[in-house]
């Protein structure tokens, strides 16, 4: 690329005949120099720009994708801890089964031991009435026997 500088020292040979004025060549350059000047200036700026916007644009795309990253820990723990408190719930849940169905057996067996104590304890009551009545029998045997004598 031609720099304003070159355009600057830019020498054209003269030509005795026909040629370009010189004056007017050199005026023409100078006004084509500072107007290049002027765009070199600026093009090398917006060169600067957008290599800036570029390094911005780069910086951007690259927490773009951390947070994407990121989101999608957060899901996938989010999914882990439903998981676990899932997990969590359920063993809860069968250890209250289990529990109730110990407690359930275990009321139950002490429900049949009342009830055979509870027959045993008719048996019981059952022999003593009986002893009761044959001992009153017997008495009343002997109060007959007494009041014959």
């Amino acid at each position: 690329m031609i720099t304003p500088l070159d355009i600057e020292n830019k020498k054209f040979s003269k030509q005795m005949m026909n040629g370009y004025s010189v004056e007017d060549v050199d005026d023409f350059l100078d006004d084509l120099s500072v107007d290049y000047s002027k765009m070199y200036k600026d093009l090398s700026e917006q060169k600067l720009r957008i290599e800036e916007l570029e390094a911005s644009l780069s910086k951007y795309k690259n927490i773009e994708g951390t947070l994407q990253n990121t989101l999608l820990m957060a899901q996938s723990t989010a999914e882990e801890v439903k998981n676990v408190a899932k997990q969590q719930a359920d063993q809860i849940v069968n250890e209250a089964k289990a529990s109730a169905q110990e407690s359930l057996n275990q009321i139950s067996q002490e429900l049949i031991t009342k009830q055979q104590q509870l027959e045993e304890i008719k048996k019981q009551f059952d022999v003593y009435k009986a002893k009761m009545e044959s001992l009153l029998i017997s008495q009343l045997e002997l109060l007959k026997d007494v009041n014959k004598d």
